[in-house]
């Protein structure tokens, strides 16, 4: 009988899928010839290695539309992407934009500005919901994490955050210091002072056994939390959680908002991996109601192509004209907003945010046809083109039939990420079709079937 070990007990998992799995070494043996692997030899020498990237699982020659092309030749459905690729990879406009801005405009120094940088901030308080009309550009999300939390302080006169555990925000001491896993704050030391955690409002299985659709009691302990401290600048959190496609109680934001406003809290949403469309909406934070004073955006903002990120907030938190929230090099970077017009463009003009939307919903349907066919499936869910398999066996999460159905996977050139050390997460490109996307699935359920015989 095989055992799968629970996942609360394989931290260096919650992240993503582990990067030292000996089925990553078979996978190698088995798939990989001796040119690949040479560059890969030569990597491991010449790069820090770190978890989660390093030893790399392969190279790759090229990509395009919803596939990666390795040194072999094989072209590998890409539902994974690190959240840039909504527009696909490469995608012409984005290039074209990109080209015609390198000749006219490579660099745009600090104390300029430009017109594709005013466009896009332009277009994006247009788009963002509700008063949040003021925007800082970074060349990362990470960054635009550090500018909000600057922001936050500024604003309030106040250093004090809660955040979630589990939660990523990104890998700088000040974001993992809010974040809320083990894999980045372990062993790192003393942290930014002040960062209060509170559990996540896990629909069906939360810390606080709620028994009520809304979680009053997850909401009720944020409510305790910010009364006891009294001084707390502000609560940062994911609208879901994106590793494990968790998606929040209904009415959750809702209350978590009044709550923040009574006391003298700001809301800062980070939708860094999850906005842009991919959900169906432009932003996450509009399927559930609620407006925060800080949203932050990035991954796919600059088309897959160039490394973009805006902090947007409320213009009566314009308030730190004289100090410094990012003065990045790269701030006001006229091929990166280039790159982020013509991704927006592709968004709205080619009808992605609605595909994303329609096959969203017939995934979510057919993966519940699956799970009543396959025991080793404990729960499906999603938003638009972000699904998630979560795999268990005798109620215990199944992180090793994860990673075996991963590399089943990954044998038939699909590649997908798996978060929380059990949940087989699905991200596909925006620009896939139906055909493409069933033909994913399918994949997944062949190592699906495969593991359960094997049980």
């Amino acid at each position: 009988m095989q055992t799968d070990q629970p996942a609360s007990s394989v931290p260096t998992q919650s992240e993503g899928d582990g990067n030292l799995s000996p089925r990553r070494q078979a996978w190698a043996n088995a798939h990989l010839d001796d040119s690949t692997r040479d560059l890969l030899a030569r990597d491991a020498r010449v790069f820090l290695h770190q978890s989660l990237s390093t030893p790399c699982l392969n190279a790759l020659a090229g990509s395009d539309g919803i596939h990666l092309e390795d040194l072999q030749g094989r072209r590998i459905m890409d539902f994974h992407g690190n959240s840039v690729h909504q527009v696909g990879h490469g995608h012409p406009r984005v290039l074209a934009a990109i080209r015609e801005q390198l000749d006219v405009l490579p660099f745009c120094p600090r104390r300029y500005t430009n017109r594709p940088a005013v466009e896009l901030a332009e277009r994006l308080t247009e788009l963002a919901p509700g008063d949040l009309d003021k925007v800082l550009f970074a060349p990362g999300g990470t960054s635009a994490i550090g500018m909000a939390l600057k922001l936050a302080r500024y604003a309030t006169g106040r250093h004090k955050t809660v955040s979630m555990w589990d939660s990523f925000h990104g890998a700088s001491l000040d974001a993992i210091s809010i974040g809320g896993e083990a894999l980045f704050r372990k062993d790192v030391g003393p942290l930014l002072p002040g960062t209060e955690h509170i559990p996540p409002p896990t629909r069906g299985r939360c810390h606080f056994n709620c028994s009520d659709a809304a979680h009053t009691g997850c909401t009720d302990y944020l409510d305790y939390v910010l009364g006891v401290q009294g001084d707390v600048a502000a609560v940062i959190a994911e609208p879901m959680r994106w590793t494990t496609v968790e998606l929040p109680p209904p009415g959750y934001w809702r209350r978590v908002r009044e709550i923040c406003d009574r006391h003298g809290a700001l809301l800062i949403l980070d939708e860094i991996p999850s906005a842009l469309g991919r959900t169906g909406k432009m932003f996450v934070c509009e399927h559930f109601d609620v407006v925060p004073d800080m949203l932050v955006i990035g991954k796919g903002l600059g088309g897959g192509v160039f490394p973009m990120a805006a902090l947007i907030v409320r213009s009566d938190l314009d308030i730190a004209g004289d100090r410094a929230l990012g003065h990045y090099t790269h701030e006001k970077s006229a091929v990166g907003c280039a790159a982020a017009l013509a991704t927006l463009d592709c968004l709205e003009e080619d009808g992605l945010m609605d595909n994303a939307a329609s096959l969203g919903v017939l995934a979510l349907k057919h993966l519940a046809e699956m799970a009543k066919r396959h025991p080793l499936i404990d729960d499906v869910r999603g938003l638009g083109l972000h699904l998630g398999i979560a795999l268990s066996r005798n109620g215990e999460p199944a992180a090793d039939a994860a990673d075996a159905v991963l590399y089943h996977s990954l044998a038939r050139n699909l590649s997908y990420k798996v978060g929380g050390g059990n949940v087989l997460t699905l991200s596909p490109p925006l620009t896939i079709d139906e055909d493409h996307l069933m033909a994913a699935l399918d994949i997944v359920e062949e190592g699906i079937v495969e593991q359960e015989r094997e049980a």
